[in-house]
């Protein structure tokens, strides 16, 4: 799963229930204080820059994508209150996850680096996931993916056009980095929009992991 692919597509188009101007809540990581794994993204962004087929993510909306909670217009305030207290209570019992970033991935509408090992932003993902169900019931929570079927990521770029793959695999190849590892502290309860072709918070709540 996750292997590069030959030719990219468009990422800009509307998912189900999306639309310009509407809002959602999702608990995600953000990299606000992780300035290694930022500047590992820059690296391969710097060669990525000529491409006109790509839209490279400013530094302030990096995340990796966790967990999605819902439209804020089918979210009521105290829903979506018991569920940032929810998460808060569950992920303040787990250790902070550990993880490891080196190389790009070329999938169908991103460039991303995958996070090694998965399992330890499975188990945010199962606690965030369980906390929402907890609140609004499993037929309205976002599915929990299979453990092998969950890739957790930072993409560094959406592609905006259809094109062949080979334009970024070549400007990527040349790019030598060292891996980064890093340590997460928090996730964030956000609220966000993509109204300007690129994922941009509108607030963030920090929910931190375990403090020893």
């Amino acid at each position: 799963m996750f292997e590069d692919v030959s030719d990219v597509q468009n990422h800009w188009w509307w998912r189900p229930g999306w639309r310009e101007g509407r809002h959602i809540y999702a608990c995600h990581l953000i990299l606000n204080d992780q300035p290694q794994l930022r500047a590992l993204v820059a690296r391969y962004q710097e060669a990525l820059k000529p491409l006109s087929m790509l839209d490279l993510i400013p530094p302030q909306w990096l995340h990796i994508t966790t967990q999605g909670i819902g439209f804020v217009d089918e979210v009521s305030p105290d829903e979506a209150e018991a569920i940032r207290q929810g998460i808060a209570d569950r992920l303040k019992q787990i250790d902070p996850p550990i993880v490891t970033f080196q190389h790009p991935t070329i999938r169908p509408e991103a460039v991303l680096i995958k996070a090694h090992p998965a399992e330890p932003l499975y188990s945010i993902r199962q606690q965030i996931h369980h906390a929402v169900a907890d609140v609004v019931g499993s037929d309205r929570a976002e599915p929990l993916p299979r453990p092998e079927d969950y890739a957790p990521h930072v993409s560094i770029a959406y592609v905006n056009a259809d094109a062949p793959a080979e334009p970024i695999a070549t400007a990527i190849k040349g790019v030598e980095v060292e891996p980064v590892t890093v340590t997460f502290t928090k996730a964030d309860f956000l609220e966000f929009h993509r109204d300007h072709r690129m994922y941009e918070w509108m607030s963030d709540t920090p929910v931190p992991f375990m403090t020893r």
